[in-house]
């Protein structure tokens, strides 16, 4: 399913469950990671590169894996996985993050 279709599921399925408590960001983080992880078992995660081309913003060490001069494969890694914002995100609700297009940062300002 292409990134904006995906989007806009998600955005009606949160439609139709109203307005309640919103989900606490360490919560958020936890299932993001999950999905992720989830997603890797049906096989490579899509490249920086194409994940660029698809209209979506890249972190800054994202941005700093597409310019390195490595073969798709490592481009296609779950990057999070070593960032020591993933384990702030999961461990403290407003976690000292700011770099912009970082997942777990702007699930703290939702």
């Amino acid at each position: 399913m292409p990134a904006k279709d995906e989007d806009q599921f998600f955005e009606a399925l949160a439609a139709e469950t109203g307005e309640g408590e919103r989900a606490p960001s360490r919560l958020k983080a936890r299932l993001y990671t999950a999905l992720i992880r989830e997603q890797q078992k049906q096989g490579p995660l899509a490249s920086v590169t194409e994940t660029r081309q698809h209209g979506r913003d890249l972190c800054v060490f994202e941005d700093l894996v597409q310019i390195a001069p490595v073969g798709q494969k490592a481009k296609s890694l779950f990057f999070c996985q070593v960032c020591h914002a993933r384990l702030l995100a999961e461990s403290f609700e407003n976690p000292p993050i700011w770099w912009p297009h970082c997942p777990y940062a702007e699930f703290k300002s939702r």
